[in-house]
């Protein structure tokens, strides 16, 4: 098995944790992607921005404010600014009365950090915004990671530089329920470089029928996966309708879920 078939087999369940272990661990960086794969996590999710000098950064904000003890915008800091920020002091398991990773040197990763320290694990990429592409191509290739990484924005153009060949996309939220409106009755999506779709439970506060989308997909041979899905009793539902990937905050609990069935 590829490692990229993990994430566009739709007969697959992978399990995909949603920023690392981040119910565990302070979201988006190393030890939160670190403690995922030791809970049985199958695929990393992870969001890039670009720094000041053009490297990319993984973070989910275009802020350092919501989970750093910094403030600034990512766009306007060289990394070594970034690199000050501690990305676990805001970090808390109980609602603010604890925070276990305050001080404990927990930086805001870069791209080709994470790649490095998991050389054979599938990734999401989630690219933030036009201006990190350049970074992201000229990173994955650096690392030869063209075939473990899916690449998906909310901004389908940033992810017209790929789709070609090495590149793997996959749509996401309404881009993938745009394109899955035309297959239940077997019209194959004109944008056939989309090979996964990522959609979340509800849209603008609407449910979606998950179920249905997820028949539909695996009649042009995309998988659907869903998030964030917290749930093991949720996860079990959608995976009896035949849901693919579970993007989780708690891959523990998801793979013991799993295991069971």
């Amino acid at each position: 098995m590829t490692s990229m078939s993990v994430l566009c087999d739709p007969a697959l369940r992978p399990i995909i944790a949603h920023r690392g272990a981040s119910a565990r661990a302070p979201e988006n960086t190393l030890p939160a992607f670190a403690l995922a794969l030791e809970e049985g996590a199958d695929a990393l999710e992870l969001d890039v921005h670009v720094s000041a000098d053009d490297v990319p950064v993984v973070i989910h904000d275009p802020t350092l404010d919501r989970t750093t003890d910094r403030t600034g915008a990512v766009a306007e800091l060289p990394l070594a600014r970034i690199r000050e920020a501690d990305a676990g002091a805001r970090f808390s398991p109980d609602g603010g009365r604890t925070f276990p990773w305050r001080g404990r040197g927990v930086r805001v990763p870069t791209l080709d950090e994470v790649l490095d320290a998991f050389p054979t694990t599938p990734v999401i990429v989630e690219i933030k915004s036009v201006a990190a592409c350049a970074a992201v191509a000229r990173t994955l290739r650096s690392h030869a990671a063209e075939d473990r990484c899916l690449l998906m924005s909310f901004d389908p153009l940033a992810l017209h530089p790929f789709h070609a060949p090495p590149w793997v996309t996959g749509a996401t939220s309404h881009e993938a329920l745009r394109l899955l409106a035309g297959a239940p009755i077997g019209r194959a999506p004109a944008e056939a470089y989309y090979r996964a779709l990522s959609v979340p439970e509800r849209y603008h506060g609407i449910p979606i029928p998950l179920g249905l989308l997820a028949r539909a997909a695996r009649r042009i041979g995309r998988p659907v996966h869903v998030w964030v899905v917290d749930s093991p009793a949720r996860a079990a539902r959608l995976w009896k309708a035949g849901v693919a990937g579970i993007v989780t905050n708690t891959p523990r609990e998801m793979r013991a879920l799993r295991d069971r069935e």
